[in-house]
C-alpha cells in the first residue's frame, strides 16, 4: 500500500484448509481445486487421490479452461466475420469507424459510473461487451437479411430487429448470470448497458458505411450518435432490469426476463416505427419521436440515480454487521461505512491497491446482496463469497 493512502492491508493469516481437491461448490464438476485462499479454475472429472485434502500427483483428468474469461466460445465463433467486416471497412470506410467509436465516449462513462457501487471484474465486463459487438449483431444480421429480403426492409426494421436484437442481448444477460457474474438490480442493469454498447458501436459502423456512400453520413451521424446514443441501452435496460429484479428476489430469472424483453422489444419498436413514419410522414413524426425518446431517457436516468443512492446507502448501513460476521478490520470499516469517502480514498490508491481494494469492496457488497435475498442463504454460496472476501484482503 502506498504511504499516501494511509491504510495497509491485513497480512494473511494460516489458510482455514490447506490446497488440495474438494468437492465443486458450483457443481459444473466432481472436483475444484481450491489453492488456500479461494476456488480456481481448475476442475476435474476424475477421482482425485486425497480428495478433500491435497494430492501431490492430482488426477489426470485435471483441465483449464481454454479460453480466458473474457472470451467465450460463442463470442470466438461469431468474432471472425464481424472482425473481417469491421477490418473491411477500416479501410473503405474510415470516416464511418471513427464516427461510430464517438458513443464509447459518451455512453462509457456514464455505465463506469453506475458500475462504482459493486465493480464487475474487468473480464466479465468485456465479454459482455464482445458478446453485443459479435454473436448479437451476427444472428441479428443474418436474421434481419433473410427477413429484409422475402418481407421487405420495413417489416426487417419494425418486427424482426426489435425481436431478434433484443433477444440476442439478453442472452448475453443471461450468460452473465450463468458465470455467476449477476448478483442484484444494478447488476442486470449494467450489464445490460455493457452488452447493448458493444451492439451499438457495430451497428452503427454499418450504418454510417452505408451513410457515407450515400452521402448522408453526417444526418445519420448525428440522429444516431449525438442525439440517440444511448437507444440500445436503453432498450435492454427492461431486460436488465427484470433479470437483475429476479437474481435479487432469489426468484427464476426467466419468468421474469419475459416481461423484460416484451418491454425492450416495444420501446425499440416504437423507435424503428418512428423512423419508418418519418419516411414517409415528414420529420415531425421523428422529432416526436425523439422527444419522447429524451422523456423516457431522464426517466431511466432519475430511476438510476435513485438505485444507485439506495444500493450505497444499503451497503454503508451493512458494514458493521459484515465486519463483525466475516472479520473485517477497524481500519476497512472506517473506510467502507463513507460512500464518498471511500470513492476519494479509492483514488488514491496505486493501480495495483485499487484492484485489490475493488475486490475487496465487490466480495463486501455480493455478500450483502445476498443476505438482501429472502430465503434461507445458501451456505455453499456464502463459503465461496467468503473465501473470496479473504483472498482480497490477504492476497498477496
Amino acid at each position: 500500500m502506498t504511504q499516501q493512502s494511509g491504510w495497509d492491508f491485513p497480512q494473511s493469516p494460516l489458510p482455514s484448509y490447506p490446497p488440495g481437491w474438494y468437492a465443486d461448490p458450483w457443481q459444473q464438476a466432481p472436483w475444484r481445486w481450491w489453492t488456500g485462499h479461494t476456488w480456481s479454475e481448475i476442475v476435474s472429472g476424475g477421482t482425485p487421490q486425497g480428495a478433500g485434502g491435497s494430492s501431490a500427483a492430482g488426477p489426470p483428468l485435471a483441465k483449464k479452461p481454454f479460453l480466458p474469461a473474457w472470451l467465450s466460445v460463442p463470442v470466438v465463433i461469431a468474432a471472425i466475420p464481424v472482425l473481417l467486416a469491421v477490418g473491411y471497412l477500416v479501410f473503405a470506410a474510415p470516416l464511418a469507424i471513427a464516427l461510430g467509436l464517438i458513443p464509447l465516449l459518451i455512453v462509457l462513462p456514464v455505465l463506469a459510473w453506475l458500475d462504482r457501487v459493486e465493480p464487475e471484474p474487468r473480464a466479465a465486463r468485456i465479454h459482455a461487451i464482445l458478446w453485443g459487438a459479435t454473436v448479437a449483431v451476427v444472428v441479428s444480421f443474418i436474421v434481419n437479411t433473410i427477413v429484409a429480403l422475402s418481407a421487405g426492409e420495413l417489416v426487417a426494421s419494425v418486427l424482426s430487429a426489435p425481436l431478434v436484437e433484443e433477444a440476442m442481448k439478453g442472452l448475453g444477460i443471461l450468460y452473465a448470470v450463468r458465470r455467476k457474474e449477476v448478483d442484484g438490480l444494478m447488476d442486470g442493469i449494467v450489464y445490460a448497458g455493457w452488452v447493448a454498447l458493444g451492439f451499438a458501436v457495430v451497428e452503427d459502423f454499418l450504418y454510417l458505411s452505408t451513410a457515407d456512400a450515400t452521402g448522408e453520413i453526417w444526418q445519420v451521424f448525428f440522429v444516431r450518435v449525438i442525439l440517440t446514443p444511448f437507444a440500445h441501452p436503453l432498450f435492454t435496460f427492461w431486460l436488465g432490469l427484470a433479470i437483475g429484479l429476479a437474481v435479487s428476489r432469489n426468484r427464476s430469472v426467466f419468468p421474469y426476463a419475459l416481461w423484460g424483453y416484451a418491454l425492450a422489444v416495444a420501446t425499440h419498436m416504437l423507435w424503428n416505427g418512428s423512423l419508418g413514419l418519418a419516411d414517409v410522414a415528414g420529420g415531425g413524426i421523428l422529432l416526436l419521436a425523439i422527444v419522447i425518446f429524451i422523456a423516457l431517457f431522464v426517466a431511466v436516468a432519475i430511476t438510476l440515480a435513485v438505485i444507485r443512492t439506495r444500493f450505497s446507502r444499503a451497503f454503508i448501513a451493512s458494514i458493521p454487521w459484515l465486519a463483525q460476521r466475516y472479520g473485517v478490520s477497524e481500519t476497512e470499516v472506517a473506510v467502507f461505512s463513507d460512500w464518498r469517502g471511500m470513492l476519494r480514498f479509492r483514488r488514491r490508491l496505486s493501480k495495483t491497491d485499487r484492484k485489490r481494494f475493488d475486490a475487496i469492496h465487490v466480495a463486501l457488497a455480493r455478500l450483502m446482496l445476498l443476505h438482501q435475498r429472502p430465503g434461507v442463504v445458501d451456505p455453499v454460496q456464502e463459503g465461496i463469497l467468503a473465501d473470496q472476501l479473504q483472498e482480497a484482503r490477504y492476497g498477496s
